[in-house]
């Protein structure tokens, strides 16, 4: 990930699991620092009810690692996305950092309004996007907004929503590991099994270009392909149900890891049959 784009390709997205590390090694931001090449970094709160104190404790954190032209961009309701001057701060950005709150208020505060629209000229010219939890959540087709953590998924406890869209064929969930979230997006792949879950720790991010992703930061990043499942109980069981899935795939990455989205395997590995025929060869 460390090479140039190519000239008229999309910037990349940086999709954080929320906690990172702002104090230490900071390996996260100095990564989106590098795809700055020393621009502008707008530093987007709308997830949050209460901005005050998100964005000085990253002013803070990247003024540590060399950004000086940092701003706010912060809307309380859609009339805001209007504003002039509220546009004029994407004037020339060479990134956009969404912060954590509720992914609700991105989608339904910015989408389909002219910051919406500027935040996607950003990215198209080879700009960096930047999210961190409920940031990191709303990048995909289809935004997981609601479900319990901690345990077994029940059929009727899920909440999903349309997000931004800027990634496709992923449902994104963050705090994984941390929120013992597995339950919840086993649930949300099989409701939506062409859709890959993927699960982000926190201190970690996938770097994502061109239909691939590199994992950077201390944690892991979980991947839920429900493309081969043989059964599941989604559309039959009752709301309090437990969930059953059958032929589920799951890959775990960690730093340095990457993996090939359209090909829905990591790369660099054999091929998925290698793994059928190791299956049948131990089950003989």
């Amino acid at each position: 990930m460390a090479e140039r784009r190519k000239r008229g390709s999309k910037g990349p997205l940086i999709i954080i699991g929320g906690g990172e590390d702002k104090e230490g090694d900071c390996t996260i931001l100095r990564e989106v620092v590098k795809h700055l090449d020393g621009g502008r970094l707008v530093i987007a709160t709308v997830a949050s009810h209460e901005p005050e104190g998100y964005f000085e404790s990253y002013e803070r954190a990247f003024a540590d690692l060399g950004v000086t032209d940092i701003v706010e961009l912060y809307v309380k309701d859609r009339a805001e996305t209007l504003d002039p001057k509220k546009l004029g701060l994407l004037d020339d950005a060479a990134g956009v950092f969404f912060s954590g709150g509720d992914q609700l208020r991105i989608s339904s505060q910015i989408g389909d309004t002219p910051i919406e629209q500027r935040v996607r000229e950003i990215h198209e010219r080879g700009g960096l996007l930047a999210g961190t939890s409920a940031g990191a959540s709303m990048m995909s087709e289809t935004m997981l907004v609601k479900g319990t953590s901690g345990e077994s998924y029940k059929i009727g406890d899920l909440h999903m929503a349309p997000g931004l869209g800027l990634v496709r064929n992923m449902i994104i969930d963050q705090h994984f590991a941390e929120r013992g979230r597995f339950g919840r997006l086993f649930g949300a792949v099989a409701h939506n099994p062409r859709e890959l879950g993927i699960g982000i720790d926190e201190d970690t991010a996938l770097v994502f270009q061109d239909d691939r992703f590199e994992v950077i930061g201390s944690g892991c990043v979980y991947v839920v392909d429900g493309a081969g499942v043989t059964h599941s109980n989604i559309a039959e069981a009752e709301p309090e149900r437990a969930l059953s899935m059958f032929d589920v795939r799951l890959h775990v990455l960690s730093a340095g890891d990457t993996f090939d989205v359209a090909k829905r395997r990591p790369t660099e590995v054999p091929d998925v049959t290698k793994s059928h025929a190791i299956e049948t060869q131990t089950m003989g």
